[in-house]
């Protein structure tokens, strides 16, 4: 077998996510991805410093916001945004 690998990482896998749904809560994003509830509140963390997600306080809530214009973060793909990958991925 060739491996466990995928194509798309966690960070995308995490913003899939919150693009398909903007109120979905931790638990259920590290559910829907496989990761644990830690890792998923890192990623988002990460998603929100990098300028790709902002974040909604609502009560007891929180409602995300994807930036469909921010660049891809690799050398090679920065001239696309992040929203032609989700449109790609029908999100």
């Amino acid at each position: 077998m060739a491996g466990d690998w995928t194509f798309l990482t966690n960070h995308a896998h995490v913003l899939l996510c919150v693009a398909r749904d903007p109120g979905m809560r931790m638990r259920d994003i590290a559910d829907t991805v496989g990761i644990t509830e830690r890792a998923a509140q890192r990623i988002v963390s990460d998603l929100i410093e990098g300028g790709y997600v902002e974040r909604e306080r609502d009560g007891r809530r929180n409602h995300y916001r994807v930036n469909r214009q921010a660049p891809l973060r690799h050398p090679m793909d920065r001239d696309h945004a992040i929203g032609e990958i989700l449109e790609l991925l029908g999100r």
